[in-house]
């Protein structure tokens, strides 16, 4: 079971992060639901794994290629798609995987057949730039830092709520946690678009065990206070230095966000 949910958890991430990598709107946002889908496969294979008193973990073992073109990466998800079907379960819920799948390769080869939808991959050229906008060196510098310090601080947090959230007997940890998810999904979601627009689109580094195996919950949730208050303090670091009005509200707009999740920890305690 293990081995099917790490498979699970890598195609999570090859569909989230080709969603970034697209430019097409239209392409991109359905990536995105069909990452969310596969999000939830994992969820689903987790619940399983825990019932039959097994396990499972969060070890990754994958390469984000820096493909050129929308096709390269879409073949490439059909491939991965493809291998990792031996892996599912035989029952009810293997099923219901394996047709999702199933759909989700179909939409992949409508893509295929519209030369129309190859266009040039400028998530990994490394150009720095954003959009038209002349933004400093040192703008430029700091967005960069926070972008890879955020994202990879979204996935974290991510993988240990819903590892946290399988294990709860408790509703209101179990809403916590699901509120706390889906906030981080819509932040990794951002920053990742943000990095591809950039051209430095790059997986998150894996998490250690003792990342999300929490022994001291009470712990946990204030040292969670303590990095929500950083990340307050790096989005108005970030926002009064970028000289852009556009940028500056979106962070403000991030940083109020924090504010509440502090507060949703706050209910934890």
């Amino acid at each position: 079971m293990n081995k099917t949910y790490q498979e699970k958890h890598e195609l999570w991430l090859s569909i989230l992060f080709a969603s970034f990598a697209v430019n097409n709107e239209e392409i991109k946002s359905r990536l995105y639901d069909f990452s969310q889908i596969a999000f939830r496969h994992m969820k689903w294979l987790g619940q399983e794994a825990l019932e039959n008193g097994e396990d499972y973990n969060y070890d990754r073992d994958m390469v984000l290629f820096k493909r050129n073109t929308v096709f390269e990466i879409i073949e490439a998800l059909q491939e991965e798609i493809k291998a990792i079907q031996k892996f599912y379960p035989e029952n009810i819920l293997g099923e219901r995987i394996k047709t999702d799948d199933a759909y989700l390769l179909e939409y992949l080869s409508q893509v295929l057949k519209d030369s129309a939808n190859n266009k040039e991959v400028t998530a990994f050229n490394m150009q720095r730039k954003w959009d038209d906008k002349n933004l400093a060196q040192e703008q430029i510098d700091a967005l960069t830092l926070f972008l890879f310090e955020e994202s990879y601080k979204e996935y974290e947090l991510i993988l240990i709520y819903a590892y946290m959230q399988a294990r709860t007997k408790d509703v209101l940890h179990f809403n916590v946690f699901q509120d706390l998810v889906d906030e981080s999904h819509f932040h990794l979601k951002s920053f990742g678009n943000m990095m591809a627009k950039l051209g430095i689109l790059a997986l998150p580094r894996e998490l250690h065990t003792m990342t999300y195996v929490v022994k001291d919950l009470n712990q946990f949730v204030k040292d969670g206070i303590a990095e929500e208050e950083a990340a307050k303090v790096m989005c108005k670091e970030l926002s009064d230095a970028i000289k852009d009005e556009e940028l500056s509200k979106f962070f403000d707009f991030i940083n109020y966000q924090e504010s509440y999740h502090i507060e949703l920890m706050k209910k934890l305690l």
